[in-house]
C-alpha cells in the first residue's frame, strides 16, 4: 500500500523568529538553529542560542521522538530527537515532524522515519521539487506528500539499529584518521625539534 509523509506525521513548521534569533541571558527557551545540528553527530545542545519567547501562546516544544527536518539549504535531512535536555524550539527554517498513531495504518517509529528521509528515494524525491535560486527549499505541500513505505515494526527496529550501528562505524572511522594526522604532526613537529 502506497502512504504519504502526512498520513503519520503532524507536521509543523518552526518557530516564526523574524531574522536571526536574539540571545537573552536570561531567557526561558533555547532555539534550534541549522548549526546546532548534523545528521552525523545530531544535536550540539551546548550551542543552542538561549531566548525569550512569549509563552502565553504555547510554543512548540521540542519533545523526546520528534523529528525536526531541515527544509531549506543544499542539504535536506532529518533528525529524531532522542533527548531533549532544554525547553527547546526549532527555528523557522525546520519542519517539525510529529508522528502520530492512525487506527488503520501501520505503526511508524520516528527513528525509522528519519531513516527513510535521509536514504536516497527520498532524498531524490527531495531534490526533484526543491524550489528557489538563491536558496533552495522544500515547501511544505512536498514534504507532506513524501512517499513513505511502512514494513512491520519489527523490521524498522532492524534497520534503525543497522543504521546506528553504521553511523558508529563511521564515527569510529573518522576518530582513527583523526588520530592518525596528530600521530603524523606530531611526527613532524619531533623532527622540527631535533634540527
Amino acid at each position: 500500500m502506497n502512504h504519504k509523509l502526512s498520513d503519520f506525521v503532524e507536521l509543523r513548521a518552526g518557530h516564526p523568529f523574524r531574522g536571526s534569533v536574539p540571545a537573552s541571558v536570561v531567557g526561558n527557551a533555547y532555539a534550534l538553529q541549522m548549526r546546532d545540528l548534523s545528521p552525523e553527530a545530531g544535536v550540539a545542545w551546548r550551542g543552542l542560542v538561549r531566548t525569550e519567547l512569549d509563552t502565553r501562546k504555547s510554543p512548540d516544544w521540542l519533545q523526546r521522538g520528534d523529528v525536526v527536518f531541515v527544509a531549506r539549504g543544499m542539504r535536506n535531512y532529518a533528525l529524531c530527537m532522542d533527548e531533549v535536555p532544554l525547553p527547546t524550539v526549532c527555528s523557522q527554517y525546520f519542519f517539525l515532524l510529529r508522528v502520530r498513531s492512525a487506527p488503520l495504518l501501520p505503526t511508524l517509529l520516528p527513528e525509522f522515519l528519519a531513516w527513510q528521509i535521509n536514504r536516497a528515494p527520498a532524498q531524490r524525491y527531495l531534490a526533484s521539487n526543491a524550489e528557489g535560486s538563491d536558496q533552495l527549499s522544500i515547501r511544505r505541500g512536498v514534504l507532506e506528500d513524501l512517499p513513505l513505505v511502512v514494513p512491520s515494526i519489527e523490521r524498522q527496529q532492524r534497520i534503525v539499529a543497522l543504521g546506528a550501528a553504521a553511523r558508529r562505524e563511521r564515527q569510529l572511522h573518522e576518530q582513527l584518521i583523526l588520530n592518525g594526522e596528530k600521530q603524523l604532526d606530531a611526527l613532524a613537529y619531533e623532527l622540527h625539534a631535533a634540527k
